[in-house]
């Protein structure tokens, strides 16, 4: 089949921070043979277009240009899963193909896994490249060869070291619940993941990237690639920037169509979508031309798939992970519409309670979404976009701690919400770039928040406590009475009523001291001198009387149902002792 109808696949470059994304990227961009001669590599805005005829050259075979249907690989330049939520579409990623670096000498990594998890749920095809195989002790470097070329080379000690992590990584895989190998193992790229070895530093293994990639395209892509060069211009803005003499700006990839000079587009925001008319299509200069004061180079027209700088009136407002689409008058309403309603559908349902999320992307807020429900978390408001002094606000409201809380995922703290915050301490802001690190600093929060409140809780509950009035040890009979005690279960605390075995209320503890010194409690085991208030020694009670702290009822449900396993043995002993002695005709007190 001809690739005539057939759009360059868009990849997408993921991975944990300094596991070689962009020395990866360098390399491939570094495979062009002379600047300037036709079919060179073509640098996009935040892409860069590797045609096929590049990838044989760098493959040293150039029969591969009439074996792939593929006009070559547009790679996405702003590597991590950032770029790949961001690329997003009704129901999915935009990416067609991804590949997940791993640093062979550390291993998985939290936004390793992270990305492995974005992957998975967009079921998006990809490969796991090793990078930084010439970083293994012994490991003798061939610039630009093929893995099995350079592997062959190297001595039996280096391939068993290399073989033991390469392993290591393929284990973890497998944990992750994928089967890998590999790349020159596998017979079937339906059942198993391909791992491709390689040094982004030496060019070692990159050309196995290429044709593996390639391969897959070629495989699984073909109907996803079918797009109309004479349809609307169709994509998805990857990022809002200023530009020095060109004011806001929004980076595009276009995965549909063509897009030119002048046509008006339809571009998604929070609000109503915005409509305006392209002022200029731009893409980077070649180095050559870097003399001139522009970086960028105005271009009259561009077709998928391709990254474009776009300067418009009125964008200030569009959003990172919205659709763009161009639109003729008879056309208009229906884009509206359909922009509108891609925006609209992205599927956030929040709940009455539950914390604030902040993300730089839909596609962001998505995954963040997805992983918060996943873990049980509550959220009541889910926004692109920084941190804000009325988001601090609005947080300041909330009266439950655990929800007076902002999780910020790759965004910043605007400086008046800073400002806020040093007044308003009540309001926490977990930021970070990982969704993980997010959620495991949020869930330690929330673990540390119920501990505190359990202790308060505990320490303000009466406790369970049976003692002994020990003979010979009246001190005074009245006014209070002071008796020496012995612990025989739970705890005593001041300011609380003891009562007789009956159930009969007699008197309140209004001192505890022990070997002549006060003390704020008696445990278990103690002798102590107690002051009791409201009783006659020899009239209400009497040496070598069992008594019992008076436990509110409202208490004892509390310890019975809610913390009886926190409780200790003798607590717990005590405490059914005293459930028998109160349920003595009340069977269903405390329940």
């Amino acid at each position: 089949m001809s690739g005539k109808n057939l759009r360059t696949p868009i990849v997408c470059v993921m991975g944990h921070v300094d596991h070689g994304k962009t020395t990866l990227l360098d390399q491939i961009r570094g495979t062009a043979i002379v600047k300037g001669e036709a079919g060179a590599i073509t640098q996009h805005i935040g892409a860069t277009e590797v045609p096929i005829n590049v990838i044989a050259e760098k493959c040293g075979d150039n029969k591969l240009v009439n074996k792939f249907i593929v006009p070559g690989l547009l790679f996405i330049d702003t590597p991590g899963h950032h770029a790949f939520t961001t690329l997003r579409s009704r129901g999915g990623s935009l990416a067609d193909l991804a590949i997940l670096v791993v640093d062979i000498n550390e291993g998985f990594k939290p936004q390793t896994i992270e990305s492995l998890n974005i992957l998975k749920r967009f079921k998006t095809p990809f490969i796991v490249v090793t990078n930084k195989i010439d970083r293994i002790q012994g490991w003798k470097v061939f610039k630009g060869e093929p893995f099995n070329t350079t592997f062959k080379k190297q001595t039996p000690e280096v391939q068993a070291m290399f073989e033991q992590k390469f392993y290591n990584v393929i284990g973890h895989l497998y944990e992750q619940g994928l089967s890998a190998d590999r790349f020159d193992r596998i017979t079937d790229y339906t059942k198993a993941f391909g791992v491709v070895p390689i040094s982004g530093l030496t060019g070692e293994g990159i050309s196995d990237v290429l044709l593996v990639l390639l391969g897959l395209a070629q495989r699984f892509l073909e109907a996803t690639l079918r797009y109309d060069v004479n349809g609307p211009g169709i994509g998805t803005v990857l990022e809002v920037k200023e530009e020095k003499g060109l004011g806001t700006t929004i980076d595009v990839i276009l995965y549909d169509g063509t897009l030119q000079k002048g046509d008006t587009v339809v571009i998604g925001c929070l609000g109503d979508p915005i409509v305006t008319k392209v002022r200029a299509l731009l893409k980077p200069r070649e180095l050559s031309e870097i003399r001139y004061e522009s970086k960028f180079k105005p271009i009259q027209k561009i077709t998928a798939a391709a990254g474009v700088k776009i300067s418009a009136p009125d964008i200030e407002n569009a959003l990172a992970g919205a659709p763009l689409i161009s639109a003729t008058p008879e056309t208009l309403d229906d884009v509206i519409a359909k922009v509108k309603s891609e925006i609209d559908d992205v599927q956030i349902q929040t709940d009455n309670d539950g914390v604030m999320i902040k993300a730089d992307t839909i596609g962001s807020l998505e995954a963040m979404v997805h992983e918060f429900k996943k873990a049980g978390i509550q959220i009541q408001k889910a926004e692109v976009g920084d941190v804000t002094k009325r988001d601090v606000m609005e947080a300041s409201t909330i009266y439950d701690s655990m929800y007076s809380v902002i999780l910020a995922f790759n965004v910043k703290v605007n400086p008046d919400a800073l400002e806020l915050m040093d007044t308003t301490p009540a309001v926490r802001v977990f930021k970070n770039d990982v969704i993980y690190r997010i959620l495991d600093d949020y869930q330690e929060f929330v673990k540390e928040q119920e501990e505190e409140l359990e202790k308060l809780r505990s320490d303000t509950l009466v406790k369970p406590c049976q003692f002994k009035i020990l003979p010979g040890c009246v001190f005074r009979q009245s006014k209070p009475a002071v008796v020496g005690v012995r612990i025989l279960g739970g705890v005593v605390k001041n300011n609380t009523d003891v009562m007789l075995p009956d159930g009969t209320v007699v008197g309140t503890v209004k001192g505890l001291e022990l070997n002549g010194k006060k003390v704020q409690k008696a445990t278990v085991g103690m002798e102590v001198a107690m002051a009791i208030d409201g009783v006659t020694v020899g009239r209400q009670i009497k040496e070598e009387d069992i008594l019992y702290v008076h436990i509110p009822e409202s208490d004892s449900r509390v310890l019975e149902f809610e913390i009886f396993n926190t409780l200790t043995p003798d607590e717990q002993e005590t405490l059914e002792k005293y459930l028998v002695i109160r349920r003595k005709g009340k069977p269903f007190w405390g329940k």
